[in-house]
């Protein structure tokens, strides 16, 4: 399927979500199905592509030497930008002051449900979290879509194969194989997401409604608004820095930023983003090791959506932090956040626990479920838009960025818009010549 013609369903799968979700809400709960068997064919896909991608990116090239040093650049930077996020989650929660106001009941479903995500172990222990980061089988990391435990073990066999030598290159034929193959598997997988994209969209508007739009508007406008410019100031900054279009980069993402809004997914559009970005000029040992990384490190919108709900739950319940508590807080989330990523609900979960720990009331988390799919959209979309630009600024930083790579992609998709318009143009114009002709 074409690109444009890809964009085309999937912008009509989603117009056509909400217009079944808004007036056939009992009909449209029963699509979500639909979203979940797209889900788990992208799942299904993400292990072996990873796997394969990793370890022949680092194996292929024989050098091993530099993974320490991406490593540390890799988790400074996510460090650098995450904190970022953050702040600017606090400082608009502040400024539009979300939860002031609001008078919203949680239901008993609700509150029930927001105790139990209060319970969920969220590794609230460095050793804990560095111990989970290794698996102790690989093909239950690769069932439980563990990414990290994929890269940590696809990282020793990358290194064992360069230790072998000669004697291991038919496994490095065959994973280079397999991850051709698997990207040939990606654009199959792909024909199905206009399908799942309008379960996705119809489910949620038909289990919520519109109208949770107007209840919630303050803090999805507070959470959407501090999105928009931490990715406008902070991620378009990055761009400027490390000399790479930020403009022609979300064109070239365009089809999976629609794909992770509104599937709420990050795995969705992870395996065609990782092909993307390769194409773009970034090494494919970089790509395949910081984006899925990044999605236990580098949480942006994760980060700041908790930042924002941390505020709203507190104000609706009528305690307002002071500047010391709110610092707290930060530190508390900064950590939190690294512990759990791939987990459904990581946000509202962190949260919960975040809440409890301060022995703060929970109610915030009860009343949030029910626009947590709304608030996903955009936390998904950011987080994939960090992740992106985080592989342009480690093979930046490396001296690895193929530039001229880059200007050959743009280039090629100037033609091919080019010759999209011309067509469009010429098909137009013997319309024109018919309608005359006829009359």
């Amino acid at each position: 399927m074409k690109t444009s013609k890809l964009t085309s369903f999937i912008f009509g799968a989603l117009i056509l979500g909400v217009i079944i979700g808004w007036l056939f809400p009992s009909f449209a709960v029963k699509l979500d199905p639909l979203a979940k068997i797209f889900l788990n064919m992208i799942k299904m896909i993400i292990a072996p592509l990873l796997f394969s991608t990793l370890v022949v990116g680092i194996a292929g090239h024989g050098d091993i030497k530099s993974l320490g040093k991406i490593g540390l650049k890799t988790i400074i930077y996510f460090e650098i930008v995450t904190t970022i996020a953050l702040l600017i989650g606090l400082a608009m929660g502040n400024l539009v002051q979300p939860g002031v106001g609001v008078v919203v009941n949680a239901s008993a479903h609700d509150m029930q449900a927001a105790q139990h995500l209060a319970t969920i172990n969220t590794s609230n222990s460095l050793s804990g979290m560095i111990i989970g980061m290794f698996p102790t089988s690989v093909v239950k990391a690769m069932a439980d879509g563990n990414l990290l435990q994929i890269v940590i073990f696809s990282l020793f066999f990358a290194v064992a194969i360069c230790a072998v030598g000669k004697a291991a290159k038919p496994v490095l034929d065959v994973l280079n194989s397999t991850a051709k193959i698997m990207f040939k598997f990606t654009e199959y997988v792909m024909y199905f997401a206009p399908v799942g994209i309008l379960g996705a969209v119809a489910s949620a508007i038909g289990s919520n409604g519109i109208g949770v739009l107007k209840s919630y508007g303050k803090v999805i406008f507070c959470l959407y608004a501090a999105l928009a410019i931490f990715i406008g100031l902070v991620l378009h900054g990055v761009c400027s820095i490390v000399r790479v279009p930020f403009w022609k980069l979300m064109g070239a993402l365009k089809d999976q930023i629609l794909l992770a809004f509104t599937t709420s997914s990050s795995e969705a559009a992870l395996p065609k983003s990782m092909e993307i970005m390769e194409k773009f000029g970034v090494p494919r040992n970089i790509v395949a090791f910081v984006m899925p990384t990044g999605y236990s490190f580098n949480l942006d919108g994760s980060t700041l959506g908790v930042a924002v709900a941390v505020l709203f739950s507190t104000q609706i319940v009528g305690i307002n932090l002071n500047f010391e508590q709110q610092l707290v807080m930060m530190l508390a989330l900064m950590f939190a956040s690294k512990g759990i990523a791939g987990v459904p609900r990581v946000s509202l979960i962190v949260l919960a626990g975040t809440l409890t720990t301060f022995n703060y009331p929970i109610v915030g988390v009860a009343i949030l479920l029910g626009i947590d799919h709304i608030l996903d959209m955009a936390r998904t979309v950011t987080n994939l838009i960090g992740n992106s630009i985080a592989t342009v600024v480690i093979a930046r930083w490396e001296g690895q960025f193929d530039d001229e790579k880059m200007q050959k992609y743009i280039s090629k998709e100037k033609r091919r818009k080019e010759l999209l318009a011309y067509f469009s143009s010429k098909r137009q114009q013997q319309k024109n010549n018919q309608l005359v002709n006829e009359g």
